[in-house]
């Protein structure tokens, strides 16, 4: 007999885009059919889609004259695309990669930082400001993982293109375009790139923002961004995904089976929502329609770094310590970013004697984090192993 799990602790699947996804091409009509706004409160605030690239008149004006004095009024020769990609780059100065909320043109341009996604609105409200045409493009990465509380959030990657714009009064002699990747690292290698429009942009942004909504609670004002969002682009699969699972968190399962169903006609082998929608049909006990969907799951499994973390987690609290070692490994194969794999290797090493390797791996994971408090827990550990 084959058992369907609870639905209690389960965790659910986002597509968090720290920056993309890609875009999907089905038409989906009348979005407005699957809100349900009787069961949420209204938030005032959320930013329309007309002000996510919005930049301060002061803020236009300094960017101008930055850009006149060094090009025009210096007579160096220099493209408007290629200021503009020297200016934004961290290294001359500009603007700093920060892996953490997404904001807007606006709010990213006063903190001269943000994550990927807001440098990307960032980038195409400073090139209108220089007359700079953008192509977005959704990079095909592996998947970046992380976990907050109930969810699972997969991180994809987008960047965009600065391309020279045609005037009557202008020649070019190169009109070749110019790359701007906030992660370099991944910029150099040879990933598909499928161009998407500014529309599914903005619902990338509305989606990031939703889901750092519904992580901390905050439903209503997650159900806001993501009809904003839906209403920039209704085909987009990862806010369908998201609110589906808003709609779980609610309670409202019927609408949230509408929402993954729809999804999955769009996109049929979607694996967030498949995977949302098997927790869906567990808690119902609806054994066929869950087994089938399983079995599609089972051989995305093996993509999770987290399910190799929560073997080793199990192991290690049975007191298998060498069968956890094995499986934090596994891990860390997937993800060697997380900082918890090697919090758990640490923890794993020291059981069974390996003091050395046990230190070596808290060293990394304390260096891995930015979250305060598990600095200081890191940290903690730490001292207590070189006193021991």
């Amino acid at each position: 007999m084959v058992k369907i799990p609870s639905a209690i602790g389960v965790l659910f699947l986002l597509l968090l885009q720290a920056c993309s996804a890609t875009s999907e091409s089905k038409q989906v009509n009348n979005i407005s059919q699957y809100f349900y706004d009787e069961h949420f409160g209204i938030v005032t605030g959320l930013p329309p889609a007309e002000n996510l690239l919005l930049l301060r008149d002061s803020a236009k004006r300094e960017v101008y004259q930055q850009f006149r004095r060094a090009t025009t009024l210096s007579n160096k020769d220099i493209l408007p695309h290629e200021w503009l990609a020297n200016y934004i780059d961290a290294e001359n100065g500009g603007f700093e990669y920060r892996d953490y909320r997404t904001r807007t043109a606006g709010e990213t341009y006063g903190d001269r930082a943000g994550n990927c996604m807001s440098l990307v609105l960032l980038t195409a409200a400073l090139a209108d400001v220089v007359g700079v045409d953008v192509e977005f493009q959704d990079i095909e990465v592996p998947p970046v993982w992380d976990k907050q509380g109930n969810f699972y959030l997969i991180n994809g990657h987008v960047n965009l293109r600065l391309i020279p714009r045609k005037t009557s009064d202008r020649i070019f002699v190169s009109t070749r375009a110019i790359q701007i990747d906030f992660l370099p690292e991944r910029a150099v290698r040879a990933y598909s790139k499928t161009r998407v429009d500014k529309q599914t942009v903005l619902a990338m942004f509305y989606n990031n923002v939703a889901a750092e909504s519904l992580v901390i609670g905050d439903y209503d004002k997650a159900y806001g961004l993501l009809k904003l969002g839906l209403q920039q682009k209704s085909d987009y699969v990862p806010a369908l995904n998201t609110l589906a699972v808003l709609y779980r968190y609610k309670g409202l399962d019927q609408q949230a089976e509408t929402l993954y169903k729809l999804a999955l006609s769009v996109s049929e082998h979607n694996m967030n929502a498949l995977y949302n929608y098997a927790i869906l049909l567990g808690s119902q006990d609806r054994l066929d329609e869950w087994a089938k969907i399983h079995k599609v799951l089972e051989l995305d499994r093996i993509a999770n770094p987290y399910y190799y973390y929560d073997m080793a987690q199990q192991a290690y609290f049975d007191r298998e310590y060498q069968d956890a070692l094995l499986w934090y490994k596994r891990a860390v194969d997937k993800a060697d970013y997380r900082h918890e794999f090697y919090f758990g290797l640490s923890r794993a090493y020291w059981a069974t004697g390996n003091e050395r390797l046990a230190k070596k791996n808290m060293e990394k994971a304390l260096s891995l984090t930015r979250d305060e408090d598990n600095k200081i827990r890191y940290q903690a550990k730490l001292h207590a192993m070189k006193s021991h």
